[in-house]
């Protein structure tokens, strides 16, 4: 399975069989909000805190992705989570609930296809039937920890990013219909000595293009060897900076074959700065808008790389600079 140092090859092509997707009512507001199967009015989720309605979105998306597989929580051998609050708690409070043998990640942002991957990593080597993985954030939630309330109304610059409120969850199967995953490359932590909590994507597209160099070079392929290069987060000035990384690379990636979930959740018209951020992003806009590409044959073969900026408020405070990651994962049309 292991090809090259840091990449997967899946010969027995684990599917995902069914995705949930929910998210908030500014969610609601963005441009994809056609491939989402359910919204709550507010931020709140019927809970009485932001941390209780972060555990209400995984537990709603769990809902929605088992229900679509035909099967029972019960069936699931193992549940793969994880989001950006203190000790992911959200996301053991959810497993507590779900009753699933659980594994926690964090990748911050990039925790999506880190689950992903390993996730597909069991189904190959025959260690699992069926796995549940994802991510999830919400925006109150995590603007509390890492910047400042929102009842604040504190100023941002144009190169912060908007946290989405949401959950993305996938089930993976060694049989069924759906999209294929073909392959992974687990990313190295990259550290530009970067400090500015409010400038993610300079900090974590020097990982984003590490990432993607090094999945083309283990699997001896070109970017033109897929539809779409998607990375997760990176928003408007990052994913500027990651073509430019790319290009000191010798590595030429087309402009409209260069996406970013963090660009494609919300309309043009939605206040979030730089873009869309947070570990649902890159769960959401892939399990949702391109899961269902896939689905539709719009689209046959995407590399998706999620990233994640793994710091903390404590180090913030501690003045330390912003290490980051990221995880790529190949998904293909099953027909194909």
């Amino acid at each position: 399975m292991l090809n090259g140092n840091q990449t997967w090859i899946f010969s027995n092509k684990p599917t995902i069989i069914s995705t949930g997707v929910v998210g908030g009512p500014f969610e609601k507001a963005g441009k994809i909000k056609a491939d989402f199967d359910y919204f709550f009015d507010d931020q709140w989720c019927n809970e009485t805190s932001f941390e209780k309605a972060h555990t209400a979105l995984i537990e709603k998306a769990s809902d929605f992705a088992v229900s679509k597989a035909s099967i029972a929580h019960s069936d699931i051998n193992f549940f793969l989570h994880g989001d950006l609050i203190n000790q992911i708690t959200p996301s053991s409070f959810a497993a507590k609930k779900l009753n699933i043998p659980y594994l926690g990640l964090f990748s911050a942002c990039a925790t999506s296809m880190e689950g992903l991957a390993i996730g597909a990593m069991l189904i190959n080597s025959e260690s699992a039937n069926y796995v549940m993985t994802g991510a999830a954030s919400h925006n109150s939630a995590v603007e509390k920890q890492f910047r400042y309330p929102t009842e604040y109304g504190s100023q941002k610059p144009n190169t912060s990013q908007w946290t989405a409120t949401g959950a993305g969850l996938a089930i993976l199967s060694k049989n069924g219909k759906g999209p294929k995953i073909t392959s992974a490359t687990i990313g190295k932590v990259i550290d530009y000595d970067l400090h500015d909590p409010f400038h993610m994507g300079a900090a974590m597209a020097p990982a984003a293009a590490d990432t993607i160099s090094t999945h083309l070079k283990e699997r001896n392929i070109k970017p033109s060897d897929y539809d779409l290069i998607i990375t997760g987060d990176l928003a408007y000035y990052g994913r500027e900076l990651c073509l430019s990384l790319l290009e000191e690379m010798n590595i030429s990636i087309p402009q409209e074959k260069f996406l970013d979930c963090g660009l494609e959740l919300y309309s043009s018209s939605q206040p979030t700065m730089a873009g869309g951020s947070g570990s649902a992003c890159s769960a959401l806009v892939t399990y949702g808008h391109f899961i269902n590409k896939i689905k539709n044959k719009e689209l046959n073969k995407i590399l998706v790389v999620a990233t994640g900026a793994l710091l903390s408020p404590l180090t913030v405070q501690q003045k330390q600079s912003i290490p980051c990651i990221a995880h790529a994962v190949s998904i293909e049309n099953g027909e194909v």
